[in-house]
């Protein structure tokens, strides 16, 4: 066996090696997790309010507040991240302004969390007057997915193959007729994954929103005052496993962990089959 075919058989059964251990991980973190939460699940649980001092509390108000400032969030993010990504990629011009743009989102997708979390409680808690509430956790959670969402654009933009961008220009399409009809659809399966990331990331933020949304909730539920304090499944989780009186508080905690975990897979689930279907529709035009 030749040196060559020596080292190319070692590096497949590295990288083997590698995943499979990967996957190992993942797979013993899922079924301690699910393993440890899933028997404390219930309706009751589910749609349930919380108790402080009494066991059998539930997550009910929490679960909504995820989902709620996950859509805010989302909601306000998504147009901005996208639409400055497309921008960069198609429209702006090669010069020292947009290349201190690029500079400045990569270094502020590297910025820990609660530093967002800092700076939220600054402009929008006290500045603006939004207090703790729903209204400054989405808009704190939309300032951290935004760097992320404008790189992960541009790079899916950016690897479309050129001759798709001349071949529609040719055609007569205009720019914009161009981004929408060949560009977007032919990068959709790299944004899907970019927002299932951000996605995942919100649903999982606790600092951030200690600072800004706050630790407790509403009397009703559901309550979409974005004015309303603003707790979720993730704080909820953290402040169980830690400051909580309840005397099954670890049972909370890891029924709220299980529960986690279920919502980010079937979120990923939810996003990125729909969005394959719509992939082939687009492409098959």
């Amino acid at each position: 066996m030749t040196k060559n075919k020596l080292a190319d058989r070692a590096a497949t059964v590295f990288f083997w090696a590698m995943g499979l251990l990967i996957i190992a991980i993942l797979a013993w973190f899922l079924i301690r997790i699910l393993g440890r939460g899933l028997p404390h699940l219930s309706w009751s649980f589910l749609t349930g309010r919380p108790s402080e001092v009494r066991a059998g509390g539930g997550v009910g108000p929490q679960l909504f507040n995820t989902f709620y400032i996950l859509f805010l969030s989302l909601l306000f993010s998504l147009p901005i991240g996208i639409g400055s990504g497309i921008y960069l990629a198609v429209y702006a011009r090669k010069n020292r302004f947009t290349e201190l743009v690029r500079v400045s989102v990569e270094a502020l997708s590297s910025v820990p969390s609660i530093v967002f979390g800092l700076f939220g409680a600054l402009l929008f808690v006290n500045w603006l007057g939004f207090k703790f509430s729903i209204l400054a956790g989405a808009a704190t959670l939309s300032l951290l997915n935004l760097p992320v969402l404008v790189r992960v654009t541009e790079d899916a933009i950016r690897s479309v193959p050129a001759s798709y961008w001349e071949a529609s220009l040719a055609l007569g399409s205009t720019r914009w007729q161009a981004v929408r009809k060949v560009l977007i659809p032919s990068s959709l399966p790299t944004l899907i994954t970019g927002v299932t990331l951000v996605a995942g990331r919100a649903l999982g933020e606790t600092a951030l929103l200690i600072y800004t949304a706050g630790l407790s909730v509403s009397r009703k539920v559901p309550d979409f005052d974005p004015m309303a304090m603003g707790e979720t499944l993730a704080l909820h989780l953290w402040y169980s496993g830690s400051s909580s009186l309840a005397p099954d508080a670890k049972e909370i905690a890891d029924a709220s962990a299980a529960l986690l975990v279920l919502i980010v897979l079937g979120l990923n689930l939810l996003i990125a089959i729909p969005g394959r279907i719509i992939q082939k529709k687009l492409s098959g035009r």
